[in-house]
This record gives structure tokens, sequence and C-alpha cells, in this order.
């Protein structure tokens, strides 16, 4: 193979280069027909798996989110719920306030007006302890004068009759 050598500045061109051209073709035929289709799959199948990694993320991603506004929404809820708790305890404890106040001022009325009563029959009572004891005195002081007994009850009516008479303030007869 000596018209197949030749020179070429650095490099020397002989029958070598021709068989290394050709196990370079060679290794380039196996490694088209039987290594790079199995690279190539294996590239395909994590290319499909990192496709779906990134499906998969997205939906959890977007998943997350409506579980975020799905918590917010609850929390929401919750707060308007508590709210709405907080106030109607503040109307039911305004209730009874004003429940309490007003049994607070009826029993202090009827106190009032049973004390009112009270006062009432005292004075009566009084009037009529005095009314019986001035009664008593004069019947005592006409005895003394005149000096004889009168009758009891018929001096006790005319005595009535003018301690009404004055009390009226119809003093004349």
């Amino acid at each position: 193979m000596l018209f197949l050598a030749g020179t070429a500045g650095v490099i020397e061109i002989n029958g070598t280069v021709i068989v290394e051209l050709i196990t370079f073709l060679v290794m380039m035929a196996i490694l088209a027909r039987y290594v790079y289709p199995q690279v190539v799959r294996l590239a395909e199948a994590r290319q499909r798996q990192v496709v779906e990694q990134l499906k998969e993320a997205d939906k959890a991603r977007a998943d997350a989110e409506a579980a975020l506004k799905d918590a917010e929404a609850k929390l929401n809820d919750a707060r308007r719920t508590a709210q709405s708790v907080i106030d109607a305890a503040n109307k039911s404890a305004e209730q009874l306030r004003q429940d309490l106040k007003q049994k607070a001022e009826e029993e202090a009325h009827r106190i009032r007006e049973s004390t009112r009563k009270e006062i009432e029959a005292d004075r009566l009572k009084a009037i009529q302890s005095v009314r019986s004891e001035v009664a008593g005195l004069v019947v005592a002081a006409t005895e003394r004068v005149i000096g004889e007994t009168l009758d009891v009850a018929k001096h006790k009516d005319l005595i009535e009759k003018a301690i009404e008479e004055v009390a009226s303030g119809n003093g004349s007869r």
C-alpha cells in the first residue's frame, strides 16, 4: 500500500488511516444501529419523565393553591361565625343587663310601694291612736268638769263627729 502513503505536513497519511477510517465507520454503524437508539430511547424516556414530573408539580401547585383558597375561605367563615357568636353573646349580655336592671327597678318600686303602704298604715294607726287617746282625755276632762259620768258610747260618738268635722276643715255644725 505504498501508493496510499504520503505526507501532509505534520500528519503522515498511510494505510493505517484507511483502517482507522473503516474502523471508525464500522463503529459508527454499530453505534448508530444498536447504541444510539438505546440512548435516544433513554433520553426520550427521561424527557417524558421530566415532563410528567413538571405536570405533577403544576398539578400539585394548583391543588395547593386550591387548598389554600379553601383554607382561607374556611378561616374567613370561621371568623364570621366567631364574630356572630361574639355579637350574639354581647346582645345576650345586654339583654340580660336590661332584664336585671328592669327587675331591680321593679323590686325597688315594690319596696318603695310596700314601705309607703306601711308608713300610711302606721300613720293611720297613729291617727286612730291619737283619736282614741283624745277621746279618752276629753271624756275624762268632761267627767271632771261636769262631775258625773256620761254615757261612754254616746260621748265617743259625739267626740268622733267633732274630730271628723275638725279634720275635714268644717269646724261649724
